[in-house]
């Protein structure tokens, strides 16, 4: 899949990016070259091949770990999402609202 020049000026403008010519050229030789790599990485066959939480799984066996899921919000039993929420510019029903900046 190559991308345009077009396609770099859309990508510029969602980014909010002011590229030059000369850096929406550079830009766009380094997002083709991007690509064509995880073309050849995605034409690799690898059924059967465990997914790795580390590299250096691959050399020795790694003890994983891992911490316990536990809820962090609450300090000493008290629910802070008032207080955390408490300086946003938007909350509605406990979550933050934040404005659409994709078209």
């Amino acid at each position: 899949m190559a991308l345009t020049p077009d396609d770099v000026s859309r990508i510029a403008h969602l980014a909010r990016l002011e590229l030059t010519d000369a850096e929406a050229g550079a830009m766009l030789l380094q997002l083709n070259g991007f690509f064509r790599i995880v073309e050849q990485m995605s034409a690799v066959d690898t059924r059967g091949v465990e997914p790795l939480y580390t590299p250096l799984a691959a050399l020795t066996e790694v003890a994983t770990r891992l911490r316990d899921d536990d809820v962090t919000e609450m300090a000493g039993g008290a629910d802070e999402r008032a207080r955390n929420q408490a300086s946003a510019p938007e909350v509605q029903d406990g979550l933050f609202l934040v404005p659409k900046v994709i078209e």
